[in-house]
């Protein structure tokens, strides 16, 4: 057996019990204590955080912050995590203690040539963009542990009418168009609330929480509508492109013959103040039936403008 397969074997086999000693390393692989010693030297210089306890019931151990074991992984298995990462580079702020630029180049160093070569042709041609945002979010993983571990907290946040004091129960984060958004229960409005997590200047204080909440996944999944209202919208060529690119509206455009359309749908009448930029946005490409309040807002907005000019 090479040296190479003997040393991945020993990795996998010392990852895994975390606590081993150099005479069991002996017996799973029929080798002596000596030669086991020097496989763990060359396993320390290729990086495996291994401690050596001294004494009668010494060993070794394997720290916390391990290295995992290699995973084998198909050339276009390879590739396809290599420009997943890629698409991470566009965040000024990562819940994740490593940078994506450290997992890339060791992705990248371990390709063979050939997918090496690969991987430089094809990322010539394609990048998974994001706006390049230069906001930090430095609570990011705070908030994203705290949801996991089922926290209520107290928090700074910088809204549009000031700084203002929250106390939420945030159930998790995700990312669009190069921000991070927290998604939390809000205990003095009860309802869950939309936060920009950059907008969050600290984090007052933090309690476990006694109830338990959706978590994101079930979150995105619901869809509650308290106070049912008509958005019937008539839609140019060019207002049916635009709005099938918003996920907002994923589902609900109805494309006609003559390539002009319609959105009419029910929706909860507190998105009114986040659907109406997008609508103003279109312009001359949508046009408002329902409901009122919607085409009021649009027409005050437009005469604020007007009295500037």
């Amino acid at each position: 057996m090479s040296k190479a397969k003997r040393l991945l074997d020993i990795l996998m086999f010392v990852t895994t019990k975390r606590k081993f000693t150099a005479q069991e390393v002996a017996d799973e692989f029929h080798i002596s204590i000596r030669t086991v010693h020097r496989y763990i030297i060359d396993l320390c210089d290729m990086g495996l955080p291994i401690y050596a306890e001294q004494g009668r019931n010494g060993g070794y151990t394997v720290l916390t912050s391990r290295l995992l074991p290699p995973i084998l992984f198909t050339e276009e298995e390879a590739v396809s995590l290599f420009f997943a990462f890629q698409s991470l580079n566009f965040y000024h702020s990562l819940p994740f203690d490593t940078e994506i630029t450290s997992v890339t180049h060791k992705l990248y160093s371990s390709l063979q040539n050939e997918a090496k070569i690969k991987v430089d042709k094809i990322r010539s041609f394609i990048s998974f963009w994001n706006p390049k945002r230069t906001i930090d979010a430095p609570f990011l993983k705070d908030v994203l542990e705290h949801s996991i571990e089922n926290r209520n907290i107290h928090i700074q946040y910088e809204s549009k009418s000031g700084l203002k004091t929250k106390h939420i129960h945030p159930i998790g984060v995700y990312a669009h168009d190069g921000l991070w958004y927290l998604p939390a229960y809000d205990y003095d409005k009860e309802k869950i609330l939309l936060y920009r997590v950059d907008r969050i200047l600290s984090i007052l204080s933090a309690e476990k929480s006694e109830g338990e909440y959706m978590n994101l996944e079930e979150w995105f999944d619901y869809h509650e509508i308290k106070k049912p209202i008509r958005l019937h919208v008539h839609l140019t060529k060019e207002g049916i492109r635009q709005c099938k690119s918003v996920p907002y509206f994923d589902g609900t455009v109805v494309t006609q013959e003559d390539e002009t359309g319609y959105i009419d749908t029910i929706i909860d009448k507190g998105e009114l103040g986040f659907i109406k930029p997008l609508f103003f946005r279109l312009g001359s490409h949508a046009r408002i039936l329902e409901p009122k309040e919607l085409i009021d807002g649009l027409r005050k907005q437009a005469e604020e403008i007007l009295t500037m000019y």
